[in-house]
């Protein structure tokens, strides 16, 4: 097997599998299909994966792909496929794929569609939210929340079938035996008691009660007949485990952080669910959805709370002249540093704990795609894989109607393609056999290409007329990527993610940009339990590239601190520390890192690499008028406004179905006496249309200076409203030499990467439009796909973007009957053209550089260069926030007081009265877009991650 693979997982080449691999899902699908065709299909599939595992064989000298982790069992469908990447699917050409850079766009082109849909909407997300809207504002667009939009589709008589990740607290707390009742039980009182942490730490390992798959399945199955909804898998316990040790164990122990210690390893196991037949802890991630079978979408954003978001990220969502303009209801107003999402099936103003007049939302920057084309054909390939293995393993035996598999729609002309991609790229295999190898000769593998190609000639002849003319080239090539295996998809292992990671990294010529919600990684074996070696992909060409002296550069953009609740020195926040000490360790620190490992070699890193986060500021409008209107209706604002939520939210109590006024629907309640009172405020008294509700054009193209923005005084002072939080970063892209762009739902870590942790998906996108660019001051031919959402990316970042308006669609909130729109040659779109240019350098690391230094001082945010040790960190944060951080985790007990509330300015750092405002707004003025540097020397003479009982060997794996 090719030397990137083996990379993939750190396996030296030669090491040796004893696993047999049990066949490709593709062939088990087409099989599937019935008829002589089909099965003329499947054997000239298994004939080409066959020569191709042979061919791959010989080409890698004999080398057998291995494991070092559990579940080491890969599938044929990638040690003996003739597709790129060892890849369930080829690669495809003539698709149309378009970019959306943040959800306001992305949710507006899948409102289209499924308004559209006339045969079905398939959806595998993560998590769903029955009452997420689509279009905002939400009381402008009642019709587009996604529960009605889905329950009008079944009622034209689409098929909606959906797949959703069902959380760990979910399968651990439903009635069942008593054997696994207890089981069960036992099992969070150890989990939650006396392992001394919270799973709500980590979204992606088990949030007890926050995205409530049940709510999900029940609220979107009572609308309709024709809707469907899956949750997998049940994490339930084996009967062997509860026979063995755990049980007997447990008998004279009680559950305590002492007594736990004492289990033995296979019942230790048992709690932290890493018995591999026991899925405990991984996810579905994918974000898929799927209409018609015609076009897909696909990338970073679930439909669900807390995602949708424009171009300039707004953090507050105060009106106090117009409720009517909330833009996040409920709890789709969402800071994840603050509180998590909490029992979202309840009426939305029960568990709301956000006051919008005090705290920020955290914005969410993310990334999809729209695709249509031969590569959707695999895409449906992959859902109707998934939603058959669960149905066969879960709900056949319901017999409900509700429920049944679905048959296999590929397209007759989709698969032949599929087949003839693997024979180009087996072509490509032959021509790089040795001279003498293990198969019989060159000769007789030529005679068996040739009668292969002869019979898919032959066979496109009889079934489609005459034969199909070769591709043309044009359009876009895609690639499905994906990880997976048997508890996941009923299949071997399969990590062509990391495959294609590794491989376009190696393989590229000047510039590297990686945008991603993590980066945890390794360069050597000796970076245990972190297994996945992207980073020995980075590492390697940087050096290559230093030993050559060229220009080469990687930018990678992740978030600051993982987007979990708490304070960082709460011991509650170990498992957030757990993963900065992950990512960290991966990029600065513990002798393997790969900026140390670049230094060692005798080069300076910032060279070739650097790393940034995303932050960004507003202002809550809490000014007179607010006061006003309080004062007059005896209301005060955030009762009106939970009053507005509430009428918003399905489950609450007023207007379930959508049909009712909001004026009617109120009449009598807080809303609409506040409302009344609003509405009869003179002009003069006003702010203007609610323009400046929000303030975070400021920083964008074309906005005002922050400083000739108005305020009208009233009880709270403008220094008091102004606001800061990380952007949150949840994009999952690389894009190599503005030529190749990887998209999809996959993290840069090992729960992502390995195949055999939690469940993925991704394209490869690689365009045949060309562009003239320019690489490093010398002319290069970029592609349109990747260089245009490079250039809007950078644009955002350093503020030379104009902000969104949500109500004024445009192309690029279109779906992929309408492509995007990039403004070629302006001024901005010059300034981000050469990634490697010293004009450009000037203008990111410039950028980076003013924001993290104005920020800094104005809000103190931690992570922050200065604060190198706890003692650093109480002095610069939390004798600053302290009771915020108390007041966020819930907990009591503490008399400090806090002298700021959570992102607020620290008025200490500027003069009293006016004079502070005024140089407090002289240095926001600098802050232009959202990017900063990441601190790299944070908490650097601190061990940021102790181990104990919840951090340890077996525990470690979750977190990376």
């Amino acid at each position: 097997m090719a030397g990137e693979d083996h990379l993939a997982y750190g396996e030296l080449p030669g090491d040796e599998d004893s696993n047999s691999a049990s066949g490709n899902s593709f062939t088990k699908t087409s099989e599937k299909q019935g008829g002589m065709f089909s099965s003329f299909l499947g054997k000239v599939q298994q004939t080409v994966q066959e020569l191709g595992s042979d061919l791959a064989n010989v080409i890698s000298g004999g080398g057998i792909h291995s494991h070092t982790h559990v579940g080491a069992n890969c599938t044929d469908g990638m040690h003996k496929t003739v597709h790129r990447f060892d890849s369930f699917a080829g690669e495809r050409d003539s698709n149309d794929v378009k970019w959306y850079v943040d959800g306001c766009g992305y949710m507006w082109a899948v409102s289209i569609a499924i308004e559209q849909a006339k045969e079905s909407i398939w959806i595998l997300d993560w998590w769903l939210s029955p009452e997420l809207y689509l279009r905002r504002p939400p009381s402008k667009n009642r019709q587009y929340r996604l529960d009605r939009m889905l329950q009008a589709a079944a009622e034209r008589g689409v098929k909606v079938n959906v797949i959703v990740y069902k959380e760990v607290s979910q399968a651990l707390t439903r009635d069942t035996d008593l054997v696994t009742s207890a089981m069960s039980r036992l099992g969070i009182a150890a989990t939650f008691a006396s392992l001394e942490y919270a799973e709500a730490q980590n979204p992606l390992i088990s949030p007890p009660l926050t995205v409530d798959s049940a709510h999900t399945k029940h609220a979107l199955e009572a609308l309709h007949p024709n809707i469907s909804v899956f949750r997998h898998p049940d994490h339930l316990p084996d009967a062997q485990t509860l026979e063995s040790s755990f049980l007997s164990s447990l008998k004279s122990l009680s559950l305590t952080a002492a007594t736990a210690s004492k289990l033995p390893e296979d019942a230790l196991k048992a709690v932290y669910g890493m018995n591999e037949d026991v899925i405990l802890y991984w996810a579905h991630h994918e974000k898929l959805c799927l209409i018609d079978g015609e076009i897909a979408f696909m990338g970073g954003l679930d439909l669900c709370y807390g995602r949708w978001d424009t171009n300039q990220h707004p953090i507050v969502d105060v009106h106090p002249e117009n409720l009517k303009d909330i833009i996040w209801p409920g709890q789709d107003y969402n800071n994840a540093r603050i509180s998590d999402f909490t029992h979202v099936a309840d009426a939305a103003w029960k568990n709301d704990s956000l006051n919008r007049t005090e705290s920020s939302r955290m914005g969410w920057s993310d990334i999809s795609i729209n695709l249509s084309g031969p590569a959707v054909e695999d895409l449906k390939a992959h859902f109707v894989e998934r939603w058959n293995f669960i149905y066969k393993e879960k709900y056949d035996v319901r017999k409900d109607s509700r429920y049944s598999e679905i048959a296999v729609q590929q397209s007759t002309h989709g698969l032949m393609k599929h087949m003839k991609s693997g024979l180009h790229n087996l072509e490509a295999q032959v021509k790089q056999l040795p001279a003498s190898g293990s198969l019989t000769s060159a000769n007789a593998i030529g005679a068996m290409k040739d009668r292969i190609t002869d019979r898919l000639q032959q066979a496109e002849a009889t079934y489609f007329g005459e034969a199909a003319a070769p591709q043309s080239g044009t359009g876009v090539a895609c690639q499905v990527v994906r990880s997976c295996t048997n508890w996941s998809h009923g299949v071997d292992t399969e990590h062509s993610i990391a495959n294609a990671y590794i491989s376009i990294i190696r393989d590229s010529q000047h510039f590297v940009y990686i945008e991603n919600q993590f980066f945890i990684t390794a360069t050597a074996s000796s970076q245990k339990p972190v297994l996945n070696k992207l980073g020995a992909a980075i590492l390697e060409r940087i050096l290559r590239a230093a030993k050559a002296g060229e220009k080469y550069m990687i930018i990678v953009v992740i978030p600051a601190v993982p987007g979990f609740a708490g304070d960082l020195k709460d011991e509650s926040s170990l498992g957030t520390r757990a993963i900065m000490d992950f990512q960290y360790k991966a990029i600065n620190r513990g002798g393997h890192s790969i900026i140390e490992s670049i230094e060692a070699a005798g080069y300076h890193a910032n060279d070739f690499i650097r790393f940034y986060n995303l932050r960004n500021y507003d202002r809550i409008n809490i000014g007179a008028s607010m006061r006003k209107a309080e004062d007059a209706s005896g209301v005060t604002y955030e009762e009106a406004r939970r009053d507005h939520d509430d009428m918003m939210d399905p489950v609450g109590y007023r207007a379930q179905d959508g049909t009712a006024h909001p004026e009617e629907a109120i009449t009598g309640h807080p809303y609409e006496s506040y409302q009344q009172v609003a509405d009869s405020l003179g002009s003069s008294q006003r702010l203007g249309s609610g323009r400046w509700d929000s303030v975070s054009e400021c920083y964008m193209l074309g906005g005002l200076d922050i400083r000739q923005v108005p305020w009208e005084s009233g009880e709270y002072s403008e220094m008091d409203a102004f606001v800061s939080e990380e952007l949150y970063i949840h994009t999952k892209v690389l894009i190599a030499d503005d030529r190749t762009v990887i998209c999809g739902s996959a993290n840069l870590n090992d729960r992502s990467q390995l195949g055999d942790h939690d469940s993925e998906i991704a394209l490869v996108i690689q365009d045949s439009q060309s562009v003239d660019s320019m690489m490093n001051g010398q002319p290069w031919r970029a592609t349109k796909f990747a260089a245009t959402l490079r250039r809007q990316l950078f644009r955002k970042h350093v503020g030379l973007l104009a902000p969104q308006n949500m109500e004024q669609p445009d192309h690029n909130f279109e779906t992929i009957a309408v492509p995007n729109v990039y403004d070629f040659g302006t001024k901005e779109d010059k300034a981000v053209m050469d990634p490697l240019s010293n004009q450009f350098q000037e203008l990111w690391n410039g950028t980076a550089k003013q924001n993290s230094e104005a920020f800094g001082r104005i809000f103190h945010p931690v992570p922050h260069d200065s604060v190198r040790t706890w003692k650093q960190y109480d002095a610069f944060y939390e004798c600053f926030f302290n009771e915020a951080d108390e007041e966020a985790t819930g907990k009591e007990g503490k008399q400090t007081l806090a002298k700021y509330r959570w992102g607020h300015v620290v008025a200490d750092n500027f003069s009293p009265g006016e004079q502070g405002l005024k140089e407090m707004k002289d240095l926001l003025s600098t802050i232009k877009g959202n990017l900063v540097e990441m601190p790299l020397n944070f908490l650097i003479e601190e061990n940021i991650a102790k181990q104990g009982l919840s951090l340890n060997a077996l525990t470690e794996p979750i977190y990376t």
